[in-house]
């Protein structure tokens, strides 16, 4: 080699490098994702979140449905995408297979995703008898390998702490448990330690406790109802794991005119900059996640601009591809359900099948019931925002007479779209409906119906299509149907959709059922869903 052409081989080196120097100490240098909040405009409430490296798993809450306790992976906080789930049901009692009761607005809660050594866990207390806590363990959070390790007692939205000599912690509201190491056992007091007593403005509860460490210092954050305030986040501060506490005030927005959000995590990335994960309530699409980029201030976070939500941000990560969403079309051709669906309570494995009919999803009635609220094997994906649309398509010839399948905009108020089978015919039927649970059992205690619409229906096969708008003020659904998916007859417009923390306590859901009112046996085959986000 001549040197005029090792000259030049070195240079062109010798400038890569110092390219690559100064990116790693030019900021301009970096990959920037940019962000529009909310983040994810979907139901996604209780975030907690965890870092391993350069990938961030959160989990949320879904109650009631099933498998539960989602899981999300993303590597820039703004672009998510499912992973799994923790479990595949919950066996505690018959109430949550809609048995002698149910557990809605039940089963899983707040839960707690950590971190730590090589190995994920997570903490979940079910609010619902027998109020024990679960304890799950797992290497890889991308697989379906979590394994129950014990149960304890009640932990109310309570927090996962591993502090840095490996003692394990819990914290609840104002509260502080020691555990054994296999997490079986309280240490010590069997009640707990009290770390701080609320101030006198502190009128409810102190929930959603997510604990962090930083610098030495332990900071808790927390949902705070103040007396005559708004809803907000605050912070308590201490230098030892049993304080004294100091508290403030890190986060009061009622953004874009939605109500005041609160109840989140803090996370760092592996540069060092810290961000908080926040949810806002949304009214009929549930309770949606913000991004805000932290700062620290005399040793405190501050969220946000001076404690607002930005509408706009900037992270400075590299752009992550999702391999998947939150919320999928499905044209059940797979050997498994896509990952995105979940049973409204546990299944009836026997009654549903994706292989009895290639390339379709077979829903067979296996019981006898009243309604929609009551009917096994109702299979639901979130809903999202600004506005979305959902299409199913049936095959309904497999009924039988008192039959009821369809399309839901499913909650504790349920727009309902069905096909009705009545002897030999069958017909077309929009109703409202509006449960009411006994508080203590949840059991089912009155349904109102209300029929608004009835057209015969003289096909075997049939769309059914919900358009959904969660603008502010909106949170309506119009309901079609056709036989063609070309000429679309309206069956509602504007059905109110709503949240109800007392009932459901979860955003609406597209919901796809099959029940039978009168004899067991009937099914219907589902051909596809086909989902739409509108902005």
């Amino acid at each position: 080699m001549n040197i005029k052409k090792s000259f030049y081989i070195v240079s062109f080196l010798g400038f890569i490098g110092l390219n690559q120097l100064s990116a790693q100490i030019n900021p301009f240098h970096k990959e920037v994702t940019k962000f529009t909040n909310p983040v994810i405009w979907a139901d996604v409430p209780d975030l907690s979140i965890t870092r391993n490296g350069d990938d961030f798993y959160l989990i949320s809450t879904t109650m009631h449905l099933m498998p539960g306790a989602p899981i999300m992976h993303s590597r820039d906080l703004v672009h998510w995408e499912m992973s799994g789930y923790v479990f595949n049901t919950l066996n505690d009692n018959s109430k949550y297979d809609l048995l002698n009761g149910t557990v809605y607005g039940r089963g899983q809660w707040a839960s707690s995703i950590r971190y730590h050594k090589g190995k994920y866990y997570v903490l979940f207390s079910p609010n619902d008898e027998p109020f024990k806590s679960y304890f799950y363990i797992t290497d890889n959070p991308e697989k379906d390998s979590w394994k129950l390790i014990t149960r304890t007692k009640h932990f109310h939205d309570a927090s996962l702490f591993f502090d840095d000599d490996d003692r394990v912690y819990v914290f609840t509201s104002n509260k502080v448990f020691e555990l054994s190491p296999d997490f079986k056992s309280i240490v010590g007091d069997q009640n707990g330690t009290e770390i701080f007593q609320k101030d006198a403005e502190e009128t409810a509860l102190l929930e959603g406790n997510q604990i962090i460490k930083k610098d030495g210092k332990y900071y808790m954050m927390m949902i705070s109802w103040p007396r005559n305030g708004k809803r907000r986040q605050v912070v308590y501060r201490a230098d030892k794991i049993t304080g004294p506490y100091e508290k403030k005030v890190v986060l009061e927005d009622n953004f874009l005119g939605f109500s005041y959000a609160g109840q989140g995590a803090l996370i760092d990335d592996k540069n060092g900059n810290w961000y908080s994960l926040i949810f806002q309530d949304r009214n009929g699409v549930g309770r949606v996640p913000i991004l805000l980029p932290v700062k620290w201030q005399n040793d405190w976070p501050a969220l946000g601009d001076n404690g607002k939500v930005p509408l706009h941000g900037e992270i400075p990560l590299p752009p992550f591809k999702p391999k998947n969403h939150l919320i999928e079309s499905d044209d059940f051709s797979g050997k498994k359900m896509k990952i995105q669906w979940q049973w409204n309570h546990n299944p009836v494995n026997e009654a549903w099948s994706l292989s009895e009919r290639k390339g379709f999803l077979r829903l067979t009635t296996s019981r006898v019931v009243d309604n929609l609220f009551a009917a096994p094997n109702t299979l639901t994906q979130r809903m999202e925002g600004p506005k979305s649309s959902g299409i199913i398509s049936l095959d309904v010839k497999g009924m039988k007479d008192g039959d009821v399948a369809g399309f839901s905009a499913f909650n504790g108020d349920s727009g309902i779209l069905s096909v009705v089978k009545e002897g030999s015919k069958k017909f077309i039927v929009f109703s409202s409906a509006s449960v009411s649970l006994d508080n203590k059992t949840k059991a089912i205690t009155d349904v109102k119906m209300q029929e608004t619409k009835r057209i015969p229906l003289n096909s075997d096969k049939v769309f059914l299509k919900i358009d959904a708008d969660f603008n502010l003020g909106k949170d309506t659904a119009d309901f079609y149907y056709s036989t063609d998916q070309k000429n679309w007859t309206e069956m509602a417009k504007d059905y109110k959709m709503i949240f109800d923390y007392r009932r459901f306590f979860m955003g609406s859901k597209f919901a796809v059922f099959n029940y039978a009112t009168k004899t067991s046996g009937g099914f219907v085959d589902v051909d596809f869903f086909e989902f739409k986000r509108k902005d």
